[in-house]
C-alpha cells in the first residue's frame, strides 16, 4: 500500500515503551470516489475543455458528477450524432482529442454515424458511452445494445469497464490510442453500476505502455535515402500528400520540401490547406472533381512522392488505368496498412510523416542535392500547358441567376485575408468549396471526406466555433444536407454559437441528379426536393437571422451583412442555377485522365 500523506511524525522519544511501532505514523487513506468521478478526474488530467453529449438514463451518474464541476463545458445537442460530429471538428481544427458523451442503446447507436465519419478521416477522439448495469448486460434489458460489438469495425479501438477500478487506466488507454499513431476514435462503455460504486481513487495514470500497441514514429534512415536518390533524380517529380500531413502538424514541413525541390504538389479532399493553395506550385485537388493539371501529373510523373494519403478510389480512378504508365512511387504514412493497400509503391517509408519529413530536409541540406533545372523546367512548360485549358472556369450566368461556383468565390475573395474556416456538408456544394475556395492553412477546412457524410456541416461548423470563437465560422451547406442535423440550429442558440450557413439551394440532391443526368438518362428517380421549408422563417423560428438570396447581384451584399452581425447565426439561403454541375468529372471505372469537362463531353 502507497503512503500518499504523512501527517504528523512522532519521535521515539516521544513514544511510551509499551506503544506499537505502527503508532508512529498517521496515514492518510486514499480518497474514495465513484467511478462517474473518476472519469470526469480523467477528463480533466487530460486537459479537456469541451465534451458535446445528451444525457439519458445509463449516463445520470456521469452526468451529475459533470453538474459538480466547472473545469469542463458541456454543450448539450440535440442528437448524438451531432454531438459526436461537433467533437470531431473540434478535433480537426485543434488536433486536440474530441470527447463525446452517449447514453446506451439509441443513444450509442445514434453516435455511430459520427464514429464512422472520425474513423474515416483518422480524427482524434474518444466517445464514452453509458451501458446498462452489469449483471443486465446480456438479458435484453432497457435501452441495452452491443456498443462494442456495433462500433468495433469503426474504431481505431473499444473499451467495455465492467471494474471501476479499471476506469482511470482505460481512460488513459483511450486517449493515448486515439491520439498517437494513425489517430482514430476509441469508444469506452461503461456500465451505469460501474459509474456509480466507490472505489478508492490512487490518481490518475501519468503514463501508460501497452505492449501490444507502439506505433513507430521514425522512418527508416536507408529507405529514406533511397527515396531522396530516386526524387532528386527524377526529370518529372509530383508531391501527392493527404490528411496525413495534417494530422501530424506537418504542413511546415511539406512547404520546405515543396520549395526546396521546385515542384508541382497537389492534396487530397482532407489535406486542402497543408501547401497554400494560392501557390504556383499548388495544382489543385486530384481525383474524380480534380483539376486537369492536377490528374495529368498524378498520371504522367516519372517519381510520385505520397505523402499521408492513401490512394483512395476517388483519388486515382481505375487502378488498372492508373498503372499503365510506369512510375516509382514512394509512400510515407504511419500506417503500415495503408502502404500497397490499393497501389503497389516502390519505396515505403513507415513512420510519422512530420518526423520523416524533418529528416528527408536534412539529408537534402545536408547533401545539397537539387533536381535537374532543365528536366525541371520541361516539366513545368508541360503542366502550364494544361493549366491553359482553365478547367475550372464557369459560365458566370445571365440573367441574374446564381451560380454555386460564383458564391464560393465571393466568399473566398471576402475573406482570403482572414482567419476564417470553413465546413461543409456533402454533395455537389463540398466540391465546389474544395475547387474555388483556396485553402492556405491547415486545419481550416473541415468537412467528412473518407465516409461522405450528409449533416456534419452544421455540427462541424459549432465545433470548430467553440474551438475558435473570436474566428469566423462559415457553413457551406445543400438544402438536403443541411436538414439532416438542422435541430441543431437550437444548440447554436443556447450555446451562443454564431456561425453562418450558406446553403446553395438547388433544389436537388445535385450530386444525386448529376450522376442521374450522365449516368441515367436524365431520368431523376426522387432527387428533387419537393415540400422544401422556408428556410428564413424556419432560422427564425429558431432564433436566428434568416436571408433569401435570390440574385447574382445581392450575393456579396448579402455575406457582407451576414459578416456584419458576429454575434447572431445567419441563414443563407442562395436560390442557385438547379441545372449547374461540377466539372471536372471522372467517371467511375474510369481513369483519371478521361475526364468530362462539360456537358457537351457525354
Amino acid at each position: 500500500m502507497e503512503i500518499s500523506q504523512i501527517d504528523s511524525v512522532a519521535t521515539e522519544s516521544s513514544l511510551s515503551p509499551i506503544q506499537p511501532l505502527a503508532q508512529k505514523f498517521t496515514v492518510a487513506s486514499p480518497t474514495e470516489l465513484r467511478g462517474a468521478e473518476i472519469l470526469i478526474k480523467a477528463l480533466e488530467a487530460e486537459g479537456v475543455k469541451f465534451v458535446w453529449g445528451y444525457p439519458g438514463g445509463a449516463v445520470l451518474h456521469i452526468y451529475d458528477a459533470f453538474f459538480k464541476q466547472d473545469t469542463i463545458r458541456h454543450i448539450l445537442v440535440r442528437h448524438e450524432q451531432a454531438a459526436v460530429h461537433a467533437a470531431d471538428a473540434y478535433a480537426r481544427s485543434t488536433g486536440d482529442v474530441g470527447v463525446a458523451f452517449v447514453t446506451s442503446g439509441p443513444g450509442a447507436t445514434n453516435a455511430v454515424t459520427g464514429i464512422a465519419t472520425a474513423y474515416m478521416d483518422s480524427t482524434p477522439m474518444v466517445i464514452v458511452s453509458g451501458q446498462v448495469s452489469t449483471p443486465a448486460i446480456g438479458m435484453d434489458a432497457f435501452q441495452e445494445c452491443d456498443t462494442v460489438g456495433i462500433t468495433r469495425p469503426v474504431v481505431k479501438h473499444n473499451f467495455l469497464v465492467k471494474d471501476v477500478r479499471d476506469l482511470a487506466i482505460t481512460m488513459k488507454k483511450a486517449f493515448h490510442i486515439a491520439r498517437t499513431g494513425r489517430p482514430g476514435p476509441v469508444v469506452v462503455d461503461i456500465p451505469k453500476d460501474v459509474s456509480f460504486k466507490k472505489v478508492p481513487y490512487h490518481g490518475y495514470p501519468a503514463t501508460v505502455e501497452m505492449r501490444s500497441y507502439n506505433p513507430v514514429r521514425k522512418g527508416h534512415g536507408g529507405q529514406i535515402r533511397k527515396a531522396l536518390q530516386l526524387i532528386l533524380a527524377a526529370k518529372r517529380l509530383y508531391i501527392y500528400t493527404g490528411g496525413g500531413v495534417v494530422l501530424s502538424n506537418a504542413s511546415e514541413q511539406l512547404r520546405q520540401l515543396v520549395d526546396l525541390l521546385g515542384c508541382p504538389c497537389t492534396s487530397t479532399l482532407t489535406g486542402l490547406g497543408a501547401y497554400p493553395a494560392s501557390d504556383r506550385k499548388f495544382l489543385g485537388m486530384p481525383g474524380m472533381h480534380g483539376t486537369v493539371e492536377a490528374n495529368n501529373a498524378m498520371q504522367h510523373c516519372d517519381v510520385l512522392l505520397a505523402v499521408g494519403a492513401r490512394f483512395d478510389d476517388r483519388v486515382i480512378g481505375n487502378p488498372k488505368h492508373f498503372a499503365q504508365n510506369e512510375r516509382k512511387i514512394i509512400h510515407i504514412d504511419i500506417d503500415p496498412s495503408s502502404i500497397s493497400k490499393r497501389v503497389k509503391v516502390d519505396i515505403p517509408i513507415v513512420g510519422d510523416v512530420k518526423d520523416v519529413l524533418i529528416d528527408m530536409l536534412a539529408v537534402i541540406h545536408e547533401t545539397h542535392g537539387k533536381p535537374d533545372a532543365v528536366t525541371q523546367a520541361a516539366w513545368w512548360n508541360t503542366i502550364e500547358d494544361w493549366r491553359k485549358g482553365q478547367c475550372l472556369k464557369y459560365n458566370p450566368g445571365q440573367n441574374g441567376i446564381i451560380k454555386p461556383q460564383y458564391v464560393v468565390e465571393t466568399l473566398w475573395n471576402m475573406t482570403r485575408d482572414d482567419d476564417v474556416y470553413i465546413t461543409s456538408d456533402v454533395g455537389q456544394h463540398q466540391m465546389w468549396v474544395a475547387q474555388y475556395y483556396r485553402f492556405n492553412q491547415p486545419r481550416h477546412w473541415i468537412s467528412s471526406g473518407g465516409l461522405g457524410t450528409m449533416g456534419v456541416g452544421l455540427p462541424f461548423a459549432m465545433g470548430a466555433k467553440m474551438a475558435h470563437p473570436d474566428s469566423e465560422v462559415f457553413c457551406v451547406s445543400g438544402e438536403g444536407s443541411v436538414q439532416m442535423c438542422i435541430q441543431e440550429l437550437s444548440t447554436c442558440l443556447q450555446h451562443n454559437t454564431p456561425v453562418k450557413i450558406m446553403v446553395l439551394n438547388n433544389r436537388y440532391l445535385g450530386m444525386v441528379r448529376q450522376w442521374q443526368e450522365i449516368e441515367h438518362g436524365g431520368r431523376y428517380s426522387h432527387s428533387y426536393m419537393e415540400a422544401l421549408p422556408d428556410f428564413v422563417k424556419l432560422a427564425e423560428a429558431y432564433g436566428h437571422v434568416g436571408m433569401l438570396i435570390e440574385q447574382a447581384k445581392d450575393v456579396e451584399p448579402a455575406l457582407r451583412e451576414a459578416r456584419r452581425l458576429k454575434d447572431r447565426t445567419v441563414f443563407m439561403d442562395f436560390r442557385t442555377d438547379p441545372t449547374e454541375n461540377v466539372f471536372p468529372m471522372v467517371q467511375a471505372g474510369k481513369g483519371i485522365t478521361e475526364m468530362l469537362l462539360s456537358s457537351e463531353d457525354y
